[in-house]
């Protein structure tokens, strides 16, 4: 990871701990990232707006956690 990189990094983990842990993993404070949201367990879909929402995973539920690059004034 860069420090300049996109807005927001989302991890996407099987268990709670792994996708937690990337934010120490990766230095995401040393780089300008906070957390946005609670850690929570999601069902992933991906659609090209025209059909149906695909599972994704297989329709296995993952965690996810969102990092938000923190405004500098």
């Amino acid at each position: 990871m860069e420090t300049d990189g996109p807005e927001c990094i989302t991890i996407i983990a099987e268990d709670f701990s792994p996708a937690a842990m990337e934010y120490h993993r990766q230095r995401m404070a040393e780089k300008g990232y906070t957390i946005d949201t609670p850690i929570v367990r999601h069902r992933f879909y991906e659609t090209d707006g025209l059909g149906e929402p695909k599972s994704m995973f297989d329709g296995q539920v993952r965690y996810s956690a969102t990092f938000v690059k923190k405004k500098v004034e």
